[in-house]
């Protein structure tokens, strides 16, 4: 019987080194994905690929079709004729720690000329209008991205989101060919101004106007007291379940064409959702509602059938959500971050993991598991101590560390995914996202030399010791 333990990195695409002023899908990616395999991992996970929001959040979307035309690299578009060698060096980065989001009139700009060079050329007008043809959805989005600019600008869409797509793809297969999978992250939601809420109203709760007459969110939690009000639109599940939920089969069939496996955001929403009143100030005047969690997992069934589908079911979790992941077979998500804080999130202890789960030390919310550690209330931080025999000790020191990282990977998790943080203990101040608070986030970028001093032989001999290579 084939071993299914496995271990897996979390890093984000723009949280990648390189020479451009954001993580892309160039040879600094392929570099990582070697540093993956010498350390004995099989999946690296990443976050969502759609185009952000003014916040850098890629969970608010103009489209869950898109694509990031920041990953699209720059290096590969002047090796591909399309851009000057000093056009390069005119994007090379200034600082390589942050993403220089500040620059992105330069980097649209730097685009629309490779874009004017590409459709003088019959065979990537060709490719582009393959990649149309196969993907209407990112089609619309390209439709929608050129009427909201208000101008000629179809073609640089259609060619940014084509290149973007070629690039990643053949970025896959590289990954691929050397035993790496790839773990994408699907939102649940898309944003008010999004392709999907302009051409398909039907699919939404808006009024007369095309106005969300609520929208999106999440109660009173760990991270925020006031709840979190993501201002998303909210499915019309009636009207979705009508038309066999063709919207969430096109969606999940294009995640399992870019990933070998995909994280379901969210996934508590399928059973029931948050619904807040529309002017409501914060996620508090929020309810419950339900959703037709089995009758779409029926729908999606014959697409996620042997694939490596995770149901994210974090936060506010009822005995209806449990069943509804049982029902579906997918795996869940434990975070040990969650373990020390209350009774009741004992499940998130290694000792109780099940077999059919994905572990992690934290998520792309998390703090990093070294900031983490500085935070916790005292007695907190002693149960840790305790949990990993070293009570009384001091807790900043390799070995707690050490010992917090075994607890993971000894558990009868299937697999554990690891940010990349917790592989060379970075603190609080590279976490990738603080929920309730819009600036600061999504802009943390490692170097080459910190990805690379990474203990990656001791992370093999870590996971091999506990059959997960």
């Amino acid at each position: 019987m084939e071993n299914r333990r496995s271990g897996g990195v979390l890093m984000p695409i723009f949280a990648l080194p390189g020479d451009y002023g954001v993580g892309s899908f160039g040879h600094a990616a392929e570099a990582f994905v070697e540093l993956l395999r010498r350390g004995g991992f099989r999946y690296w996970q990443v976050l969502p690929f759609c185009l952000t929001d003014d916040c850098h959040s890629p969970y608010k979307s103009h489209s869950s079709f898109s694509l990031n035309p920041w990953f699209v690299d720059i290096g590969l578009l002047a090796e591909g004729g399309l851009l000057t060698e000093a056009e390069r060096q005119s994007a090379v980065q200034r600082v390589d720690y942050t993403c220089e989001y500040e620059r992105e009139g330069e980097r649209m700009a730097l685009l629309a000329v490779a874009a004017e060079r590409a459709e003088l050329r019959a065979d990537i007008r060709e490719g582009v209008r393959e990649t149309m043809e196969k993907f209407p959805y990112l089609a619309e989005f390209c439709t929608y991205m050129a009427e909201r600019e208000g101008a000629d600008r179809l073609w640089f869409w259609q060619f940014v989101e084509s290149e973007a797509l070629s690039q990643w793809l053949s970025l896959k297969a590289y990954a691929n060919a050397r035993g790496i999978e790839i773990i994408g992250d699907l939102p649940i939601y898309v944003s008010a101004e999004s392709s999907e809420v302009a051409y398909h109203k039907e699919w939404f709760l808006l009024d007369e106007k095309g106005h969300p007459t609520a929208v999106a969110g999440v109660p009173p939690d760990y991270f925020c007291r006031d709840g979190q009000l993501w201002g998303n639109p909210l499915y019309n599940w009636e009207r979705m379940e009508a038309d066999g939920f063709a919207f969430w089969r096109a969606r999940i069939e294009y995640m399992l064409t870019l990933f070998d496996g995909v994280r379901i955001d969210h996934f508590r929403g399928l059973s029931a959702f948050w619904a807040v009143p529309a002017d409501a100030p914060t996620a508090r005047e929020g309810a419950w509602m339900q959703a037709p969690g089995r009758a779409l997992l029926d729908a999606l069934r014959p697409l996620t059938e042997g694939r490596l589908v995770i149901a994210e079911d974090l936060g506010n979790i009822t005995q209806d959500v449990v069943e509804l992941v049982r029902y579906s077979g997918f795996p869940g998500m434990r975070v040990l971050q969650f373990g020390f804080l209350s009774e009741e999130d004992r499940v998130h202890l290694p000792h109780f993991y099940e077999k059919n789960t994905v572990a992690y030390t934290g998520t792309h919310d998390n703090n990093t598991l070294l900031g983490y550690m500085f935070n916790l209330p005292a007695q907190a931080r002693e149960r840790v101590l305790a949990y990993i025999g070293r009570e009384g000790e001091d807790f900043n020191t390799p070995a707690v560390y050490g010992g917090i990282l075994r607890a993971v990977l000894s558990s009868a998790a299937d697999t554990v995914i690891l940010p990349m943080q917790d592989l060379v203990l970075f603190g609080e101040d590279t976490r990738f996202n603080t929920p309730g608070r819009p600036e600061g986030n999504w802009i943390f970028r490692f170097t080459q030399a910190q990805v690379e001093h990474a203990p990656w032989e001791r992370f093999r001999a870590m996971l091999s010791l506990y059959h997960r290579v």
